[in-house]
């Protein structure tokens, strides 16, 4: 499986459903972020089991990921359609409800294995998650294999702790969350933080 972290995140256009409902026929990544961060991410299949707890997560964050400037893409194998009648049922009958982002169709595999999250026997994405920066480069990647949920709230720490190290230059030490220091990365920098918090790591 490949690392991305550091490389630009693999540009696409397919078919989408947006979060306003619209379906359309050629949504394109580079086009629909416009040099804003962008959050990637890759689920199984729709009508599945744990895909709508992670797409419903995601829904119910969707204020934080805006109030930091942050796109949410998801993206499966099915298609438009599907997607669209996934948002259209009901959450207590297993739908996800009309969930405020853009739900890509990778119907021909090609999104996926530009990422390098397709299931070698399954053929369906792995739980892939990619926080991209303003510049289109990837900064953080996360896969989980198919049984394990992906925690939605660790995202957005990423997108605090990739923010705070944009504004200030300091780097981000373990457990690092909004409102904690950063460390500044030099052997004093290291020296100084630790004599102060390495009781707490």
């Amino acid at each position: 499986m490949s690392v991305l972290v550091g490389r630009s995140a693999p540009d696409f256009t397919a078919a989408a459903v947006l979060g306003n409902g619209e379906i359309v026929d050629s949504f394109n990544l580079t086009e629909a972020i416009k040099g804003k961060p962008a959050v990637i991410f890759f689920y199984p299949l729709d009508f599945t089991f744990v895909c709508p707890s992670e797409l419903i997560a995601f829904d119910h964050r969707i204020e934080e990921f805006t109030k930091r400037g942050v796109e949410v893409i998801g993206v499966s194998i099915d298609s438009q359609f599907t997607h669209n009648a996934w948002r259209n049922t009901p959450v207590d009958q297993g739908g996800i409800g009309p969930v405020r982002y853009t739900l890509v169709a990778d119907v021909k595999h090609e999104i996926c294995k530009a990422y390098d999250v397709e299931h070698p026997e399954a053929g369906v994405a792995f739980r892939g998650s990619f926080l991209v920066d303003k510049a289109g480069q990837v900064r953080h990647q996360v896969v989980n294999d198919l049984p394990l949920g992906r925690n939605v709230d660790e995202m957005l720490r990423m997108i605090d702790a990739l923010q705070f190290h944009e504004e200030h230059g300091d780097v981000c030490p373990a457990g690092w969350e909004k409102g904690d220091k950063g460390m500044d990365a030099s052997p004093a920098g290291v020296a100084s933080y630790l004599s102060e918090n390495a009781a707490e790591l």
